[in-house]
């Protein structure tokens, strides 16, 4: 109910059409997702994951979805993707020398343009085939279900927790009001594959990532190939940790501190050698797929990727949500000076406790990794309070599948 009044309110505050059109919709898929979940347990399965979240997903991501991508409707992100995917291709950089203003910037790395390649290639034509977020969200899933895969069950974490450890986790730290679909007050915390399976569906289906899937899907492939790189470090992999970190480094410079992370994670649990192996495999490969571009047009990408949504480009970033970094930049100069500092002794802060007391299982890394990007995105000159949907999903997600028992 409480992802019902969440995506109910859409319609009536939200001055984006599609967030408008997302909110109608995912309102009567949650409201039925909630009628399910009041079924006895018996009935409410439905090939071992719970009926109530695949009905969320149903009606919150797949339903809209559908109707958003069918309509052309989505947020400026999806425009800027295929933009950049037709510059990529027609010029070989998928950045503007001169825009005329913030709607023509590319605030991401060179990777991002990928996603837009299919609408260059189809010419603008070729329907949900060359919508940019159709193909984020697939990266977004693969990422997700190979990490999946890949995450030792059962690590730095209880089998059994009571839902109201998780309503703390994903309810109280913003994720929503409420249980989310599929976890009615008094259940267990998954603890079996296909419980884990359940709720991890569910966490899909909640309101920021629904939204983010029907309507934009840019910050998604990041979100995915963190997973995943997580789960590859918890299982002493450092070569798949390494390629997912280059992957993600190279869509957007907020993947960076998690190079850190996992590396720290590693040299705690499969020694040093695994660990600077990571490392190496994550600088270079992002190195190989960014600086090409970089050495291409230093000044469009630098001052797009970099000066832009720091608050320091030409235009006000839209990045406006008012968060600590963002009231203190409003001062400013003084002020923006004054959140960069705070934004730098926070990443000391959290680079400092990798070493006093490194990570030693997915869950503890991948809330130490939540922990360092909720506090970028709070102290950053210009953020939005969406961009925190990324550390509790990395959280909640790493949690609900290492909780599973393993296959028999």
């Amino acid at each position: 109910m409480g992802c019902a009044g969440w995506a109910g309110l859409f319609p009536l505050v939200s001055g984006l059409g599609p967030h408008r059109g997302w909110g109608a919709v995912a309102a009567v898929g949650y409201l039925l997702a909630a009628g399910v979940a009041l079924l006895p347990r018996g009935v409410a399965r439905a090939g071992g994951v719970g009926l109530s979240a695949l009905t969320a997903f149903g009606g919150a991501v797949l339903v809209p979805g559908v109707l958003l991508v069918g309509r052309g409707s989505g947020q400026s992100e999806v425009t800027v993707l295929a933009r950049a995917g037709d510059l990529l291709l027609a010029h070989g950089s998928p950045y503007l020398a001169a825009p005329a203003g913030p709607a023509e910037v590319t605030p991401y790395l060179p990777g991002m343009a990928l996603f837009g390649l299919p609408h260059a290639l189809f010419r603008g034509g070729g329907g949900p085939v060359a919508d940019p977020r159709v193909w984020c969200a697939v990266a977004f899933l693969a990422a997700g279900w190979a990490a999946w895969r890949a995450l030792p069950v059962r690590l730095g974490a209880r089998p059994v927790v009571r839902s109201a450890v998780r309503e703390r986790v994903l309810v109280g730290a913003g994720w929503g009001a409420g249980p989310l679909p599929g976890t009615g007050a008094g259940a267990d915390v998954p603890s079996g594959a296909a419980d884990a399976g359940a709720g991890v569906v569910a966490l899909v289906a909640s309101p920021p990532v629904a939204l983010a899937l029907a309507a934009s899907g840019v910050d998604l492939p990041l979100t995915g190939l963190l997973c995943l790189a997580l789960a590859f470090g918890a299982a002493g992999r450092p070569t798949g940790a390494g390629l997912a970190l280059a992957a993600a480094g190279a869509l957007k410079w907020t993947a960076w501190p998690a190079v850190a992370v996992v590396v720290a994670l590693l040299a705690a649990t499969a020694g040093r050698r695994a660990a600077l192996r990571c490392a190496g495999l994550a600088a270079a490969g992002t190195a190989l797929l960014v600086l090409p571009w970089l050495l291409r047009a230093p000044g469009p990408m630098l001052r797009q990727v970099f000066a832009f949504p720091l608050g320091r480009g030409p235009w006000p970033t839209p990045a406006a949500s008012p968060l600590p970094g963002r009231l203190l930049a409003d001062l400013g100069p003084a002020g923006w000076g004054a959140a960069v500092g705070l934004l730098l002794l926070g990443g000391a802060v959290v680079g400092l406790s990798l070493l006093l007391r490194p990570p030693r299982c997915a869950v503890a890394a991948a809330d130490r990794l939540a922990a360092g990007l909720a506090l970028a995105f709070l102290l950053a000159p210009a953020g939005r309070f969406g961009y925190l949907a990324l550390p509790l999903f990395l959280s909640a997600f790493v949690r609900l599948a290492a909780r599973r028992h393993p296959p028999a």
